[in-house]
């Protein structure tokens, strides 16, 4: 089969890429493009280790072509972490003790920004059913309902300083 070029955003700039038909946009990322935090767990969309954002959506890229993004908005976590320091995510991950190994983090982290961007303030069972569909085996869920909550409330107190 003949391999056909790709472009789509990734963190703001675009991106183009060689790809064989149906190659996984978390094959591309990991591979081509380096974006190492985006896991390859079970490769099986059952995990959520993969999660990324499409157009502010939390898809897994185990399952989805490349080709499927053409003209799209990628988000990995590596768009979302500031030069200068944390993401208020990442900042509520770490200071709840939200991770133990880490595998599952990223896909965590992602699908909470995807939650915090259409909730705001999201109730301890929005956030758990958000997070369905990442699998922690090492940390609980606890400490990952904790730090969502700490984010949303820090994000909300960023929000009110700037508008002042």
């Amino acid at each position: 089969m003949a391999s056909t070029i790709v472009t789509f955003e990734l963190g703001g700039r675009e991106v183009e890429v060689m790809v064989k038909p149906m190659t996984t946009l978390q094959s591309v990322l990991r591979n081509q493009l380096g974006f190492t935090a985006t896991k390859e767990g079970c490769r099986q969309g059952g995990c959520g280790s993969c999660t990324v954002l499409v157009n502010g959506e939390p898809m897994m890229s185990c399952l989805l072509p490349v080709e499927d993004v053409a003209g799209q908005r990628v988000t990995t976590l590596e768009s979302i972490t500031p030069a200068e320091g944390l993401h208020p995510l990442q900042r509520a991950f770490l200071d709840a003790n939200a991770f133990q190994c880490g595998y599952c983090t990223p896909g965590m982290v992602m699908i909470s920004k995807a939650l915090l961007d259409h909730d705001p303030a999201p109730s301890d069972d929005d956030i758990r059913q958000a997070l369905t569909g990442n699998i922690c085996r090492c940390t609980g869920y606890r400490p990952i309902v904790r730090a969502v909550q700490a984010a949303a409330e820090a994000m909300s107190d960023d929000a009110g300083e700037q508008a002042r």
